[in-house]
């Protein structure tokens, strides 16, 4: 007796877009825009590059759409720590302290970490620098309403975390107060 195959349920346009999204996340953090081919993206996917063009038109649009998603999955991180935060504090300085804490699990999903680094990188085309800087500026004012911090305190929480990417991307997840001097000159491993 042979075994009847397994019926796979078809998957709606939404749910092939989501996984292209996930595939191009992966291809895009590994080479950038310029870098990735859509061939790569679309075998990974399990879709026809025909198709992959058919759901996001051009390479960009994907680009966009995986640039996206990485800014809301962040947004959506920093939201859950924060509420969960709120039940025991509302000093902004104490919340602020709680979702950079939980930032650095967060980064560790190295494809998102480098997605957002070649995100920037791609800032040269005037019209992801528009995207990116939008996405930003949201991600900046979920942060300002989730903490209640003043200006002063974001401003040195993004600029914190911006340093966390960067040594994590160099593999120095665990970076300390003047660790980034000794690195730079070359007297010391700075995890």
């Amino acid at each position: 007796m042979t075994a009847k195959p397994a019926i796979t349920p078809r998957l709606t346009a939404e749910e092939r877009r989501d996984a292209v999204v996930a595939a191009a996340v992966v291809e895009f953090g590994g080479g950038g825009l310029a870098g990735t081919s859509t061939e790569a993206i679309a075998r990974r996917a399990g879709v026809s590059q025909p198709y992959l063009f058919q759901l996001f038109g051009t390479k960009k649009e994907l680009f966009i759409a995986v640039v996206r998603k990485c800014f809301e999955r962040t947004s959506a991180h920093f939201q859950a720590v924060g509420r969960t935060a709120r039940a025991r504090t509302t000093d902004p300085a104490a919340l602020l302290e709680e979702m950079g804490a939980s930032y650095g699990e967060l980064i560790k999903d190295r494809d998102l970490l480098m997605v957002q680094l070649h995100a920037y990188a791609a800032c040269s085309d005037p019209e992801i620098r528009d995207i990116v800087r939008d996405e930003f500026g949201r991600l900046y004012r979920e942060v300002a309403r989730l903490s209640g911090a003043g200006e002063a305190a974001l401003e040195t929480w993004f600029a914190y975390g911006m340093l966390c990417n960067l040594g994590t991307a160099l593999g120095l997840p665990n970076l300390k107060a003047g660790a980034l001097r000794l690195l730079a000159t070359g007297g010391v491993d700075a995890a």
